[in-house]
Parts: structure tokens; C-alpha cells; sequence
């Protein structure tokens, strides 16, 4: 790509510079934005009048089109972070991104905020990973920007497989990982740079500011916040305690967390590659986080949360993609791995929490014990009293079973086509070799609440005449 004499010279400036406040300002990439038609790369699959703008990405695709990929968003970091000086030889990252039928303004927008936030010589590569979306020019056509590579699965992956794929040919030092609905803020790469080049075993992530998914306004988030979870593995973002806060005499302060929500994060590459990458036989999205998570503080590193590294994301309601095996079971397959490789006699309260994954098949996971014991891995006690000992510990974890009868017949769960929930009726009680059909079978979870499918017997409201149905459990 040709550029002007005194725009190679201003780049070359930008890149002598410290990093309080250097990177290219969009008038600097106009050449190179000028061989790249986003107009018609937008219009050809934009939204159109008279359809519902949520039904296909679960967002307002409507206003994310409207939305300018290159708007300017308000810098959310405390004014002290403005101060903060950082190494000057920073390893460039690859950053990698994957995606499955994501919409094209949310994607040209991540990868636009990108290239006009980030010292350019920061950036390594742009590996976009197309999980086999619809169509393969979602991906194909952003290679005309700068820094920006493509690779296409020949068959759904799901993210992990994705991400190894993305990881495996990056040519960076570390791997900077993000969503496809993201938009990076001011000066976000270079602090979580700096925390790795001083200690290469850390995992370190921005703070997640939010994009509303009706407006595509960017709302500031706390930040003081780390991530954590209950014994169903289910993530949460929860507020550090009175004690935490009191221990923190600098805001810009990076917050150690027990857990990331796994979107966006930054490793060393040598360091992934040495911790085993992902699993790869979880499957789609889901309980990957909790994985990564406990196998970096178990094997030796450490996972923080960065103040002054702003990223926004849009989070939806739900996912907008289908899963093969379906969502409750994907997940449940994930976390079961998790829990059967890495929380030793603690996966008790899991299976309490979530007493149908008893039964659910998991996969082989030989290959994941025997990484842990050749890492000389710590044990899940050593990981709940060091670093999460805010996690307490159930009295009960039994799981008790049976079924639910009213005379000869039993309250039986039956999938109808086309519909996320099973039906509920009464049906003649049945046997099969002395075992009750697994239809009729009823999990009783250690808070007493009835489980099928990971979904739980509940009331609509409660009016007497209320019916019984399975919803999503409290």
C-alpha cells in the first residue's frame, strides 16, 4: 500500500513516541480506508424496512447500522491512568477474532476501533476466524484492511477449536483475544501489554464496558468489579469486598480475579501453548472460561483485570446462533469436563447445583488429566483457599432421584418439535428393566428444587390455578 511521504514520516514519529497518548488519528488511514468499500460491504447485507431488526443477531441490527464504525467513544478510564507510562518495547500481539454469522457493521466496527486505537506497530496481525458462517464473504472482503487476515472453517468448530486455529498460525509474541461485538477504547492494548512483559505467566483482561444492544450507546462500567461464580458454574460479575476496596490505594491498580468472562483477555503465546491451549473436545461457546480460568491459577499463573484498558461489548440477552446438541446441554457437556478434570472432590457440589449433568456424556478427558499432572498443578482446595475463599463451601451436596406420582401415573417431560421447552403431563408409570424411564425420572437438587434438562418445575405465577411448566431454574 502507497502512502504520502509525510504520512509514512508522521507514522514513524507515532511510533518513537512513549505511549501516553500515540496512535494513528483516522485522518492518517484515509489512503488506506479509501480501498475499501464499506458501503457496499455493509449494504449488501443490511437491514431492511419492514424486518425485525433483533431476529437475526439479537441486537438492533438497525441501529448498529446507523452507528458509525468509526465514532468516537467516551474515554472511560480514571484521569490518573492518563499518567501511566509504559515500556517502550512492547511486543507487537496478534489479535485474534472469531465469529459465526456476526453482523457486518458490529464486525467492521471492532476491527475499525482497532486500527484507530492502537499503535500500529503494536499490532502484529488481525486474524479474523470465520467459525463457517453463511457466507464466506463476511470474512473474505475485510482482508483489504490493514493488518487484516482471514481463515474460514470448512465446518462449524465453535469458538475454542476457532481460537486454537487463530492461535496456532499467529506470529505475535502474545495473543490478544476479542469478540466480534466490540469496540476497543483509548489506549487500551498497551497496559495489558506492559503487565505481561514484566511477567510473562500472567492472563490479563480489559475492564468490559457495555454497549446497549437497543441503542449502541457506550455506558461506562465500575471498575471494581472481578469476575466469580456459583457451584453450577455459572459466572457473575461481583463487587470487590470493603477489605479489597481498603487494600487499594491506587485506582489504576490491576484487581486480581478469580475468573475471566473469557471474551477478552491477553496471554503470552509460548505461555498458552505450555498451559495447553483450550480443550479442545468442549464444544461451541460455553464453560471454557471456568477451564482456562482454574488452569492458569492451578498451574502457576495469574489472571487480573486492568483499569486502564477499556473495552466496550455488546452483551445480548441471548444467542442468536444454533447449537447442535443444543444450549443447556453444550454447556452442561463444557463444565462437566471442567469439573471432572479440575475440581477434584469439590465437582460434588456441582453435580448438586446441576444434577442432571450426571448423566450427560462428556467425552474422553484422558488427555487433560495427564496435561494437569505433567504441569504439577495445585489442587482445587489450594485454589478456593488461596484465591477464591469467598466461595463457601455447601453443607449438603446430596443428589436424590425419583419420580413424581398421583396414583398409577407420573408426571413425565416429553420434547416436542420446534419448541426450547418439554411439554409436562401425567402418564402411566413405566419400568424399563426394573428402571424407571428417564422421561419420569425427577433429580432433586440440594436447594429442593425439582430438575429435568437443567430446567426446574415451576409455576407461571402464583395464582392458584397457576400451571406447572419447566422453566429456566432460580
Amino acid at each position: 500500500l502507497s502512502l504520502p511521504l509525510c504520512k509514512i514520516r508522521s507514522l514513524l514519529i507515532f511510533q518513537d513516541l512513549t505511549y501516553l497518548t500515540s496512535y494513528p488519528s483516522d485522518a492518517d488511514w484515509d489512503d488506506l480506508w479509501d480501498q475499501f468499500d464499506e458501503r457496499r460491504y455493509l449494504n449488501a447485507r443490511k437491514w431492511r424496512v419492514g424486518e425485525d431488526p433483533y431476529k437475526l443477531y439479537a441486537f438492533n441490527q438497525r441501529e448498529s447500522e446507523r452507528t458509525p464504525s468509526n465514532r468516537a467513544v467516551p474515554d472511560t478510564r480514571h484521569s490518573r491512568c492518563t499518567l501511566l507510562v509504559y515500556y517502550t518495547d512492547l511486543p507487537p500481539t496478534s489479535i485474534i477474532i472469531t465469529f459465526h454469522n456476526e453482523a457486518r457493521s458490529t464486525l467492521l466496527r471492532t476491527i475499525r476501533s482497532v486500527l484507530n486505537r492502537t499503535p500500529m506497530h503494536l499490532i502484529q496481525e488481525i486474524i479474523l476466524v470465520d467459525d463457517f458462517s453463511n457466507d464466506p464473504d463476511d470474512c473474505k472482503q475485510l482482508i483489504k484492511l490493514p493488518k487484516v487476515k482471514c481463515l474460514r472453517n470448512n465446518e462449524r468448530q465453535g469458538l475454542v477449536r476457532s481460537r486454537i486455529r487463530g492461535a496456532d498460525v499467529a506470529q505475535g509474541t502474545t495473543l490478544t483475544f476479542l469478540d466480534s461485538h466490540c469496540e476497543v477504547n483509548r489506549d487500551w492494548l498497551q497496559p495489558l501489554l506492559h503487565r505481561i512483559k514484566e511477567d510473562y505467566t500472567r492472563v490479563v483482561c480489559p475492564v468490559i464496558d457495555i454497549i446497549n444492544l437497543d441503542t449502541f450507546t457506550y455506558i461506562e462500567s465500575a471498575s471494581e468489579l472481578r469476575g466469580g461464580f456459583d457451584w453450577s458454574l455459572h459466572f457473575q460479575w461481583e463487587q470487590l469486598s470493603p477489605e479489597q476496596k481498603a487494600r487499594r490505594l491506587d485506582p489504576t491498580e490491576p484487581i486480581r480475579t478469580p475468573i475471566i468472562a473469557g471474551g477478552l483477555f491477553v496471554i503470552d503465546k509460548a505461555w498458552f501453548d505450555y498451559l495447553g491451549k483450550y480443550d479442545m473436545d468442549m464444544d461451541i461457546w460455553g464453560g471454557e472460561n471456568f477451564e482456562i480460568s482454574f488452569r492458569v491459577w492451578m498451574c502457576g499463573g495469574s489472571l487480573e483485570i486492568v483499569p486502564c484498558s477499556r473495552v466496550g461489548h455488546v452483551f445480548r440477552k441471548k444467542h442468536p446462533y444454533v447449537f447442535p446438541d443444543g444450549n443447556a446441554n453444550t454447556y452442561i457437556k463444557n463444565t462437566k469436563r471442567t469439573a471432572e478434570v479440575w475440581m477434584d472432590e469439590y465437582k460434588q457440589y456441582y453435580y448438586a447445583a446441576r444434577p442432571f449433568a450426571l448423566e450427560r456424556p462428556f467425552g474422553n478427558i484422558e488427555s487433560r488429566l495427564d496435561l494437569r499432572k505433567n504441569l504439577r498443578c495445585q489442587s482445587f482446595k489450594w485454589y478456593l483457599e488461596n484465591i477464591y475463599p469467598e466461595l463457601s463451601v455447601p453443607k449438603d451436596s446430596s443428589i436424590q432421584k425419583g419420580n413424581i406420582r398421583q396414583r398409577q401415573k407420573c408426571l413425565e417431560s416429553q420434547r416436542q418439535n420446534n419448541r426450547d421447552a418439554p411439554n409436562l403431563k401425567l402418564s402411566p408409570c413405566v419400568k424399563f428393566k426394573g428402571k424407571e424411564a428417564k422421561s419420569q425420572v425427577r433429580p432433586i437438587s440440594s436447594d429442593w428444587q425439582l430438575v429435568t434438562s437443567d430446567l426446574c418445575l415451576s409455576q407461571l405465577h402464583l395464582l392458584p390455578w397457576a400451571p406447572v411448566v419447566l422453566g429456566v431454574c432460580k
